[in-house]
């Protein structure tokens, strides 16, 4: 057999599942595994890979088999890679001549440019198939000779998911990939109807991966050079093999289990993170949350975050869109989080919260803006660590409630205002909690060269680093933070090279003066810490300069 196949991905980004580099979402992974289960060799480029070199759908043409997975239905903006939006998907369909072409993903809820309009639900992308439910199963059935819509079940998932772990190598960010850990599909809150605008109902009722097959999975991807993991793809981590119901109750052993067991398989990892968890779980059942939580802060990696879908601090908002929790709840949830996640290890904290607000949904009026910005000054007031805001437009979905109910088009005058306030007010003094100066930050990877060179850790939700300095992309570099924005951070590589940097760069060491800078100059090489706190007059922490003399 000489068939080969191609995987094109065109990213994902979903409530519980994100696939935008450096991110690899586990739709690609399955798909590889059950190509590789009828032993077809395998290619894999993304979308960024062909926008900058289009003679790459030239060589897919040549394959036998070509499965695109795309669909954003959580609006963003990314560092790591751009979206496939829908005209380039009909693109690359229509050129694809000879191959049997699948399109799979979450583009089949619907694809919209940007939040505040309406995602809409395309019928033709001119692929041969339409991969309807699980991406993976429907592929396999189809190569069965089966209608390729599938119920997926994870006895399958689990097996497709580590025979195709080695498809992380073709990563263009390789090795240095987040592997999106999948461990269940579906929310527990399609009981209630969900949320307004969430597309996680759309999966149903919750179906939980199990402990040997999640463990499976890890245990191939490290072998294939994995480092980094993300245990999210669920609306709530807490809630992992925890039953029925609204709220399920956390089962702490059954996630001590779970953790301790990946870093069993995956001795050698750099990030083990979580995403989503739900503030109703831990405040209907604090004593199982705080010891899940616990549980979670004993075997991951510090920096990591809670993320929680609060909306809105709007008690009638979130009657009309059936949320999860009030104001009150997500105060104490925060509480607890911070009081398990923000002691600190390497210099930076455990385990955050991180918020996400919806501007335009039902009920929305100026008024909401208004307790939104109340509640983060309540935040504030009580001293508690939040890591990030992210403040996004509604993007309705057909099949949600969402769709045929919402505030859109957002108040603009009130949305800016708020998001603003935010960032100026909240977020900048924020940042400065979390991440004083001088902190540092281990093994930040250059995204972005320039005179300004832009980096980030491996992380859940990782803090961009800007670096005064041109670094080759692709470096790998340890910093000390120097300086603060509102959504980003400022700082030089660690150890600062005191008798090497140039003057423009001793400029950015906080509170050292123009005169400061010109006695540096003048008495280097300075060969002691006390020696350059004479020069500059200014305190820094011991073990943050090198005195090494070229």
């Amino acid at each position: 057999m000489n068939e080969k196949a191609w995987i094109i991905d065109g990213y994902v980004d979903e409530p519980a599942c994100l696939g935008v580099p450096p991110y690899i979402s586990p739709y690609i992974r399955t798909l590889a595994g059950v190509f590789r289960e009828n032993k077809v060799p395998v290619t894999y480029h993304t979308i960024d890979e062909i926008r900058k070199d289009p003679t790459l759908l030239q060589k897919a043409e040549k394959a036998d088999y070509v499965v695109m997975i795309a669909g954003m239905t959580v609006p963003g903006k990314y560092l790591g890679g751009t979206p496939a939006n829908w005209q380039e998907i009909t693109q690359i369909g229509t050129a694809l001549a000879h191959p049997h072409t699948f399109l799979g993903g979450p583009v089949h809820f619907g694809a919209g440019k940007s939040g505040g309009k309406n995602a809409i639900r395309k019928q033709n992308y001119n692929f041969d198939i339409n991969l309807i439910g699980s991406p993976a199963g429907a592929l396999h059935r189809w190569m069965e000779g089966v209608d390729p819509v599938s119920p997926f079940t994870y006895h399958d998932e689990d097996t497709w998911a580590a025979l195709g772990a080695g498809i992380i190598s073709q990563h263009p960010s390789y090795p240095h990939v987040m592997c999106e850990i999948e461990t269940a599909r579906g929310c527990s809150r399609e009981v209630v109807g969900g949320c307004s605008f969430c597309t996680e109902p759309f999966y149903g009722k919750p179906q939980y991966r199990s402990h040997d097959g999640i463990i499976a999975e890890i245990s191939a991807l490290h072998k294939s050079g994995g480092m980094h993991f993300r245990i999210g793809r669920q609306p709530d981590i807490l809630t992992w093999q925890a039953g029925t119901g609204e709220f399920p109750k956390p089962q702490p052993d059954l996630l001590e289990e779970l953790f301790s067991s990946i870093r069993n398989v995956a001795p050698y990892l750099k990030t083990l993170h979580i995403d989503n968890v739900n503030p109703g779980t831990i405040v209907h059942h604090p004593d199982q949350a705080r010891e899940a939580l616990s549980a979670i802060v004993r075997y991951h990696t510090p920096g990591d975050i809670a993320a929680f879908g609060m909306e809105t601090a709007d008690p009638i908002v979130i009657e009309e869109n059936n949320l999860k929790a009030s104001p009150e709840m997500v105060l104490e949830a925060i509480r607890i989080v911070n009081e398990l996640g923000n002691s600190r290890k390497d210099g930076i904290p455990e385990l955050l919260p991180g918020l996400n607000f919806i501007a335009g949904l039902a009920g929305e009026t100026a008024r909401t803006y208004e307790l939104n910005r109340m509640f983060l000054e309540t935040v504030q007031k009580k001293g508690y660590l939040i890591r990030r805001i992210n403040i996004r437009q509604l993007m309705p979905f057909e099949g949600t409630e969402a769709f045929r109910n919402n505030a859109l088009p957002v108040p603009e005058k009130e949305f800016r205002s708020f998001k603003e306030w935010t960032r100026k007010n909240f977020d900048l003094p924020m940042l400065l909690k979390v991440y004083p100066n001088y902190t540092i930050l281990r093994d930040v990877i250059i995204e972005e060269e320039g005179d300004i060179s832009f980096g980030r850790q491996m992380g859940s939700y990782p803090i961009l680093v800007g670096i005064p300095l041109h670094i080759t992309v692709g470096t790998v570099i340890d910093v000390t933070i120097i300086g603060h924005g509102m959504r980003s951070l400022t700082a030089l590589p660690y150890p600062i090279k005191i008798n090497e940097i140039s003057h423009r760069t001793i400029k950015w060491i906080p509170g050292v003066s123009k005169k400061g800078v010109a006695r540096v100059l003048a008495q280097r090489p300075i060969s002691t810490h006390e020696a350059f706190e004479n020069a500059t007059e200014i305190i820094i922490p011991t073990g943050i300069l090198d005195f090494t003399i070229p």
